[in-house]
Parts: structure tokens; sequence; C-alpha cells
């Protein structure tokens, strides 16, 4: 899977933990309210080779909620083809994950394997709904499921009514095979960025009701921009386009966390530097400049000209 995708998976599990919860409970048919402490695990593990000199370092997102009982878990993001590899290194990082907090108390080993799932970014025709362990023993035989989330069968409507958040930086997945058209075709596009627009109003909202904090919605702003950058790279229209929409959010998205900085601190330099942020990025015009710094516009057009000294 691209460094992006695999970055942006991790970035928003770890500075956004909550949004975790909804799909645990979606995937795992949980019933956690939201209140669990979440505590991450090292996500960094070294497989011994046959020549042990040569170690394999796997990294992997593991993770214990605690409920009404403590679970481990373990989620995997992947946007390649099925072929039986990942089943493979799935099966190696739980291992690697249940070895390393093993007890052995009288000779006797025991480990706890995680609850394991996957997250598919693009569905194909052999993608299955879930993957199997089979572990044949002296003892005798254990077998379970490893489900699949398949992102792409999301609708928008799905995402914000069961709190999946966490899916909004790889919805543009599910219109990856029209890419094409929007590229060509304005009305269509125009269609997508419609959709976004849309996003960043629901985002909006449930930051309103405080359901989500301003950090939440920028990391969430911030991700999806990067995501769009790197799967639209080859279609300029959509890239521009809606990655325009995502960065345009975004920089309103800072230029109120510097605003309310600076009333707390009662600086017109926090104002100043804010303006002059969002002028050097030269993605809004001046009257917006002043109405997301708090400036005048004679203010604005001064600092204006002062870049061109």
């Amino acid at each position: 899977m691209g460094n992006i995708y695999d970055g942006a998976f991790r970035t928003i599990l770890n500075d956004c933990r909550q949004m975790i919860i909804p799909v645990i409970n979606e995937v795992f048919k949980e019933d956690y309210t939201g209140n669990e402490i979440i505590e991450f695990r090292p996500n960094e593990h070294f497989i011994e080779q046959q020549d042990a000199a040569n170690r394999e370092r796997i990294t992997d997102t593991n993770f214990i909620i605690y409920g009404k009982k403590k679970k481990k878990y373990h989620l995997e993001c992947e946007s390649s083809l099925p072929d039986g590899r990942m089943t493979i290194r799935l099966f190696e990082y739980d291992a690697q994950i249940a070895l390393d907090e093993g007890e052995v108390i009288n000779e006797t080993l025991t480990v706890t394997f995680p609850n394991t799932a996957v997250l598919h970014l693009r569905t194909y025709k052999k993608t299955p709904d879930k993957m199997r362990y089979v572990i044949k023993t002296p003892g005798g035989t254990v077998e379970y499921d490893v489900p699949i989330m398949k992102v792409q069968e999301y609708s928008l409507d799905d995402i914000f009514s069961k709190h999946l958040l966490l899916l909004i930086p790889f919805y543009i997945f599910s219109h990856e095979k029209d890419f094409k058209v929007y590229n060509s075709n304005e009305h269509r596009l125009a269609e997508l960025k419609a959709e976004y627009r849309n996003i960043l109003e629901r985002l909006d909202k449930l930051e309103q009701e405080g359901i989500i904090g301003a950090f939440d919605k920028h990391t969430i702003i911030e991700l999806s921009s990067d995501v769009i950058k790197e799967i639209a790279q080859k279609y300029e229209n959509v890239q521009k386009g809606v990655g325009d929409i995502m960065g345009g959010a975004l920089i309103e998205t800072e230029a109120r966390t510097i605003l309310n900085r600076g009333k707390a601190e009662g600086r017109d330099e926090t104002k100043k530097e804010m303006a002059l942020r969002m002028l050097r990025d030269g993605e809004l015009p001046i009257d917006k400049v002043a109405k997301y710094s708090g400036l005048d516009i004679a203010e604005v057009e001064l600092l204006v000209g002062l870049q061109k000294v």
C-alpha cells in the first residue's frame, strides 16, 4: 500500500483515537460507548528469519480497549489486490503481538491473539468478505475469521449516521473508477465537488454540536487532502477541483484556530500572523483574509504591500 495511505491511516488512528470505537463496533459488532480507554501498543516488531543476522521488521497497528473486558485489537489497511500474502502477513503480526505479551507460568506458555480486521480501501471481484485462520496443532485445530471492512461500500450517509468518520479520508476511493469522466466532464466534476462541500458542512455541524473537536476536524480535512492529491495525481482537474476545496477548508480551519488563540492572548500580532500565512498561500481573496483574520481590509492590503517590498 502507498506510504500516503498508510501514513493517513496510522495518523488518524493515533491522533483521533476515539474515532476507532465506531469502526470497532461496526466490524466486530461490539457495543462500546466511546468513553472507553484506548491504549496503543508498540507498533514495531521483529520476526526472526532462518539467518539470524537477517531480521525482518514488521509494523502493525495494535491497541487495547478497556471496556467491560480488556480486549486486544489489530487493524490493518490495504489497497492492493488480494493474493494471499496479506493473510500470511496478518498472521505473522498477530502471532508476534501474542508472543510479545505471552506469559509463562510453570513452563506453560499462554498467548492471547488479538481481534484482527482489515480495512480494504479498494474492492475487487476477488476481495472476500472475510479471511480465515485455520491452525492445526497436536492438541487440536483452532480456526476463526478475520473480518474485512470494504470502505467503498459505505455511502456518506452510512459514514455519518454510523459515526465512521475515520473513513472520510479514504472516501475518495469510492469515486476512483470515475476519475477519467470527472477529469473531462465539468458537470460530473461539479457533482463530486458538491459532495465534498457537503462533507465539510457535515463536519462543521458536528464540531458546532461538540461531537468532534477542531483538531479532529482539521486532521480529517488534512488527511483527506493528502489522499486526494495522491490518488488523483494523474487527473489534474480532479486533483485541483476537489483538492482546492479541501485545501481551502484547511486554511480556514487553521485561520480560526489562530484567531481563537489571538483572542485569548489579546494580541494583534496573532491576527497579522494569520493573515500573512493566508496571503502567502494565495488561496483566499483579500476580503476573506480580512474576515478570517479579524483585520480590516485596509490592514490586509498594507500587509500585501509589505510582502511586495
